[in-house]
């Protein structure tokens, strides 16, 4: 039965957790958020440090990659279209337009904490460019219009066409609106926000269920929480039905696939699948609709999912999306560590779809994921000092993984840049005479309880202890319930399933005084510690969180962590790294009961040397590390296991590859059978590497780890992609002439989804003592099997080099795991 929730003052936003106060409202979800806008981060803490980065160093390295890489010019060239134009290779993706529309957005947020009129008027010289390139009847897509004779190869040969497959003008659409609605609460210019309307306009007219209508849905979703987003804004209703059909008609469309989660009607979904950063952003939509709406059958929908997810497919980082085949959710308690995906924008979804399961259903548990998802699966998308990205986030490494300043498909760079400053409105919520407090972060804030004014305040040094300082500075509010969120890490719970649970003994509890008294109240059953009191200016309510280090095993039926344990602190993941341990960490064996050691390590050591004087007030700042006794175990040269007793230095997951790549663990061996001791060193481990197309993932293919069977991602493998129909090469050079007369190689096939298949064929080559290549003789065989040992035997030569020649096939490219020589 459908219901009609009560008018709000505040409602429901995609990015930006709150409302400006020029909007016009109508319906909206039951709890309200405080607006972004009233909610001040203080400086010099770890949240203020990370907005600050976000200003001095992301926002501006995203807007110069914009002026870069072209995507002004694809503006430019729309604004006056050329057959001459090749649309292919001037611009690289079909959505390509939406890394300015998501910067703009991420720089209006930071103009409301920071006002700067020089970034204000760049801004509007970029919505210059911007609005030039749009058609007449408001259309603003690139792809087509540089060309619209010859498009863009996604785009299809009208609008539309390809809609549900490659041309992403609906998802252009859905970060245009969110970034000119960010744009108009932060400026009150209608500049950006009227060229959004003009698209999303045309869209209505051309894009429905009526006759003459593109009847399709968004082949990447993300408009239907934009439309609702411009329906909050404008109060026009239209952008709502708009929304609402985009998921009524996903699975009655031509493309039905779970990769695009279309393969079934919206609200007969149960279960998480597909592209994760596509899936997130739809069942954020399905609240929004839902909310908005009254449609039940919606909320039904997404909290079945959202169980399927906290149940079976979610990683102690919070991250989602399990594999790279189509960057997306695998099968239940598939939840492999060095090829999970984890995307960074699959963190930022997930974030939204617990925020808005919070506004609808009132729960703590929704923020017990958002947390754990922000402190780790998500601020690790991004380096301390702002300027180094992880497209995915893996929980395992041997140095193949390396943070960039940027990357061709830019959508997780831009999309930090837009997410981070939005920070400060997740923080409090209200509801009737309640006010949430669900993050805890040194703030202070103006919050509406019962139309009558509240000045909070809260000073922390959370992440790092647990105490957090609650102040009321001033309130006319009277009485009124203060809802203080107690995380499940402190109720023995690291996630609200059975997916994860603590192993130690530690109880850690929390203690609340006001004033520095114990007061009547309790933890209510939405896990929140309420205290409802006639509240007074300079109210003190002074929290305490036990920080205890715990360890956490996963479900037995999660085969990548069975025998291993992860460690946490507070909300934080820890991982070991090699900078800090001067030994195989890939072999390390962790006591049956561990004991922990807290230490501090220098922001100054994260952060690049170019970026110190731009962050110099951070220099003095530390973060907490760990420490526990454990060993390695490794074959000696006989065969024989011997161990060696270490001290295993951790850091925070987020920290991870700031110092350099290399070897990295999240999951640590506590059984033996769960360990990966160390073998001596072999012909191709201590040869050098080289290849006709160098890579730093070259040292994998001699790491001495094999596939499982041929659809094993979990081990570390080396590609030529994308070159096709090519002779391709890789050679060892050994420290000394050595006698070779065998070879086997595992190669990688990642078919029918990526583009690396079994070669064509493959030779071995040495040379010579006069320097020359020859072919190696009487060679049985050359094996072409995809997953298991491909070994050829020959005729023994003795020589300082050897040459393995791939022919690839004419339409992919060729891999392998492992190249080992005898």
């Amino acid at each position: 039965m459908k219901k009609r929730f009560f008018i709000i003052a505040m409602a429901i936003t995609a990015l930006m957790p709150a409302v400006a106060q020029r909007e016009k409202h109508v319906g909206g979800y039951p709890i309200t958020p405080v607006p972004f806008t009233s909610v001040k981060v203080w400086n010099n803490t770890f949240w203020g440090q990370r907005l600050e980065t976000s200003r001095k160093v992301t926002i501006p390295l995203a807007f110069s990659k914009c002026e870069t890489e072209g995507r002004y010019k694809n503006f430019e060239r729309a604004a006056h279209p050329s057959p001459s134009y090749n649309v292919g290779e001037l611009m690289p993706y079909s959505f390509d337009d939406t890394d300015p529309y998501k910067t703009i957005e991420g720089a209006s947020y930071i103009l409301q904490t920071y006002p700067d009129n020089k970034l204000k008027a760049y801004i509007d010289s970029v919505l210059n460019i911007i609005g030039a390139a749009q058609e007449p009847d408001g259309y603003l897509y690139t792809a087509r219009t540089q060309n619209p004779q010859n498009p863009h190869p996604w785009a299809g040969s009208k609008r539309w066409s390809k809609e549900e497959d490659l041309s992403h003008e609906l998802y252009n659409l859905g970060h245009m609106i969110e970034g000119a609605v960010a744009h108009w609460q932060a400026t009150g210019s209608r500049k950006f926000l009227d060229i959004a309307i003009r698209y999303a306009d045309c869209v209505v007219k051309e894009v429905g269920p009526n006759p003459g209508q593109a009847c399709v849905v968004p082949g990447h979703q993300i408009a239907e929480m934009a439309l609702c987003k411009l329906y909050l804004a404008t109060g026009n209703k239209k952008y709502l039905d708009e929304a609402k059909f985009f998921l009524d008609y996903r699975g009655k469309t031509e493309i039905r696939q779970e990769y695009s989660q279309s393969h079934k009607p919206v609200i007969e979904q149960d279960e998480a699948v597909g592209h994760a950063v596509r899936a997130a952003y739809m069942y954020s939509g399905m609240a929004d609709v839902a909310a908005l709406t009254g449609d039940t059958a919606y909320i039904k929908a997404v909290d079945r999912i959202w169980n399927n997810i906290v149940d079976k497919k979610l990683y102690i980082t919070g991250g989602i999306g399990a594999t790279n085949n189509g960057e997306a959710f695998g099968p239940n308690y598939y939840l492999p560590n060095m090829s999970a995906y984890c995307e960074t924008c699959a963190a930022i979804g997930n974030v939204y779809v617990n925020y808005r399961l919070f506004l609808l259903h009132g729960d703590s548990k929704y923020y017990d994921v958002l947390e754990r998802t922000l402190y780790n699966g998500l601020i690790s998308g991004v380096s301390m000092d702002g300027g180094g990205f992880f497209y995915p986030n893996p929980l395992e490494s041997m140095g193949q993984h390396q943070r960039q300043a940027w990357f061709g498909c830019a959508c997780c760079p831009s999309n930090i840049c837009r997410f981070l400053p939005s920070l400060p409105g997740y923080i409090y919520a209200v509801k009737d005479r309640n006010v949430y407090v669900n993050l805890f972060l040194s703030n202070s804030s103006k919050v509406s309880i019962g139309g009558k004014a509240v000045s909070l305040s809260q000073e922390t040094n959370y992440p790092w202890n647990g105490d957090v300082k609650i102040k009321v500075d001033n309130s006319k509010a009277g009485k009124f319930g203060m809802k203080i969120r107690i995380p499940g890490w402190v109720k023995g719970q690291p996630v609200p399933s059975d997916l994860y649970s603590y192993t130690d003994a530690s109880r850690p509890t929390y203690k609340i005084t006001v004033n520095g008294r114990s007061v009547p109240a309790s933890l209510t059953e939405d896990g929140y510690y309420t205290i409802y009191r006639n509240w007074k200016k300079n109210d003190v309510v002074n929290v305490h969180f036990d920080m205890d280090v715990r360890t956490v095993r996963a479900d037995n039926k999660v085969e990548a962590d069975r025998g291993m344990v992860s460690v946490e602190r507070g909300p934080l993941v820890y991982c070991a790294e090699w900078r800090d341990n001067a030994f195989d960490i890939m072999s390390v064996l962790l006591n049956r009961e561990p004991k922990f050691s807290e230490g501090k390590l220098s922001y100054s050591s994260f952060i690049a040397d170019s970026l110190k004087t731009k962050l110099q007030q951070y220099r003095d700042q530390n973060i907490t590390t760990l420490a526990t006794d454990a060993q390695t175990l490794a074959y000696d040269n006989s065969g024989k296991l011997t161990t060696q007793n270490v001290k295993l230095e951790l850091i925070p997951y987020f920290a991870w590859c700031h110092r350099g790549s290399g070897n990295m663990k999240v999951w640590l061996p506590q059984d033996v059978k769960a360990t990966r001791p160390s073998v001596p060193a072999t012909l191709a481990s201590q040869a050098k590497i080289a290849s006709s197309t160098p890579s730093s993932s070259m040292r994998s293919i001699a790491d001495g780890l094999v596939p499982a069977d041929e659809n094993d991602r979990s081990v570390p493998y080396f590609h030529w992609w994308p070159k096709q129909n090519t002779t391709e090469w890789i050679t060892y050079t050994f420290p000394e002439a050595k006698q070779i007369q065998s070879t086997t190689v595992y190669w990688f096939d990642d078919q029918p989804w990526g583009g690396c298949k079994i070669p064509d064929s493959w030779t071995i080559q040495y040379k010579d003592a006069n320097g020359n290549w020859q072919n190696v003789e009487n060679v049985d065989s050359y094996p072409i099997k995809k997953g298991t040992a491909c070994t050829a035997n020959f005729k023994p030569v003795k020589t300082s080099e050897v040459k393995i020649s791939v022919k690839q096939p004419a339409k992919f490219s060729c891999g392998l795991f492992e190249w080992s020589v005898r």
